[in-house]
């Protein structure tokens, strides 16, 4: 009987509380927003991005509907401080009714500070109001930025625009401020007038690619450093399957070596990477794209080693079978260290192409070092990222073939041999005073009538 008291009670109070609300409510006046916001947003203007650059010029858009019973004279929107103006910044309002344009004349007064927009007639209840400021630069430090808004009804009262939004603007990078400087120098803009210079090679861009590419740059670095030390083993196992006693395994191998090697990389990229969803096989894009670049390379590597095996004398593994050692210890003791000698140079000149096909990779979407680039050719319409990402491969390309080249002259140097045969001696002659006198012929006839001349004359 008391829990039912108790339950009659609580019942009791929340019903009084419910009518108390309600009156409240409905005694209470509604707020009067004679104009509503839409929406406030900037345009990215981020060279290869969507991101909103302090700084740099863009555009920004103020949308707002007219409240019922209510009229609009005129609207001023207020920056955030730090904004500054572009060249030719200026505002532009435009009245909707639906998705229809109607014909409003306005005046607009823009500053680094406010712009405003004065109507010729009032803008009735109901309709859209667009207001869009040109070339306006937001703060260079980066956080979230709020346009406050005012309005005139009618009655000549100013009354602020409730629910301001933010716009989200991303700090001026060491970037962006190069490229700003080399904008504003003149031996640039005499530089970018030739048109060979300004397509291939335009230094705003040169300073904006590399950082952008260096992303890209390591991934492809990522992807032959994984992907080669993957096929090593590989290579060498069938190496020695290309050796093997039995038929079966030697025309396996032989298979793969031919078929792998016969066939463009390209190709086998397609078919891994649009084959294997046909069949239910879905594999990352980077882990499958280090695979196919792995079973690609080991199929050079087999024949690289398998040349390095064969090119070792007869005589090692004869001297090894005298100290007892089985063949895999042969193998493995003997042969292999002085194979890897052998096949360093040429191993590493792989590497080098491995490292230059990875750029195949971004016809398949794999988004490394080429794909950046060619993202980048495809927003600015220039062909300098890609002047870019040559010179990110020569700086690998580069030094490796210098090191092979010297690795091949201490490889020849200890083998006793040279890289190259010494050029023959030229042989001096003997010195012009020492020289015999050249030897003249003479005519028999002229001779004997000389000796028949003297002999008359008594000589």
């Amino acid at each position: 009987m008391r829990d039912y008291t108790v339950i009659r009670a609580l019942r009791t109070a929340l019903a009084f509380v419910m009518v108390l609300s309600l009156f409240v409510f409905l005694s209470a006046s509604p707020p009067a927003f004679g104009l509503t916001l839409a929406k406030t947003t900037a345009k990215p203007n981020e060279p290869d991005g969507n991101a909103i650059l302090g700084g740099q010029p863009t555009r920004v858009t103020w949308e707002a509907t007219v409240g019922a019973d209510e009229q609009v004279t005129s609207i001023t929107l207020e920056f955030p401080a730090g904004c500054a103006l572009g060249e030719d910044a200026n505002s532009k309002a435009t009245v909707l009714e639906d998705t229809t344009r109607l014909s409003y004349d306005f005046e607009q007064e823009i500053s680094a500070t406010s712009t405003t927009v004065d109507f010729a007639e009032p803008v009735e209840s109901g309709l859209f109001i667009r207001i869009e400021v040109y070339n306006l630069a937001l703060p260079t430090v980066a956080g979230d930025y709020y346009i406050n808004a005012t309005y005139l009804n009618a009655n000549g009262e100013r009354i602020e625009v409730a629910g301001p939004q933010a716009i989200s603007v991303k700090g001026t990078t060491g970037t962006q401020q190069i490229i700003d400087w080399l904008d504003g120098q003149p031996w640039v803009e005499a530089w970018n007038s030739a048109l060979f210079l300004k397509i291939f090679f335009s230094p705003q861009l040169i300073v904006a690619a590399i950082p952008n590419l260096f992303i890209g740059w390591l991934r492809s670095l990522g992807l032959v450093l994984v992907g080669f030390p993957l096929a090593i083993p590989i290579g060498l196992a069938i190496s020695f399957l290309r050796m093997a006693r039995l038929g079966i395994l030697r025309l396996v191998s032989s298979i793969y070596v031919n078929v792998i090697r016969g066939t463009p990389l390209f190709l086998q990229m397609y078919i891994a990477f649009f084959g294997l969803p046909l069949l239910g096989v879905r594999v990352d894009s980077y882990l499958l794209g280090i695979l196919v670049l792995a079973m690609n390379s080991s199929a050079y590597l087999a024949e690289i080693f398998r040349a390095g095996i064969q090119s070792i004398h007869k005589g090692q593994f004869e001297a090894s079978a005298s100290l007892g050692m089985n063949a895999f210890q042969t193998m493995f003791s003997v042969i292999i260290p002085q194979t890897v000698r052998r096949v360093i140079p040429t191993a590493t000149s792989e590497f080098i192409l491995l490292y230059k096909d990875t750029s195949l990779l971004a016809a398949v979407g794999v988004m490394e070092q080429m794909m950046f680039a060619k993202s980048m050719v495809a927003s600015t319409g220039n062909m300098t990222p890609y002047v870019v990402a040559a010179c990110y491969y020569l700086l690998v390309t580069l030094p490796l073939t210098r090191i092979i080249s010297s690795f091949e002259k201490k490889l020849a140097a200890s083998e006793g041999q040279s890289s190259q045969p010494p050029a023959p001696k030229k042989k001096r002659g003997l010195p012009w005073y020492t020289r015999p006198a050249p030897l003249v012929a003479v005519d028999a006839e002229a001779s004997s009538a000389i000796t028949a001349d003297e002999q008359s004359s008594g000589r």
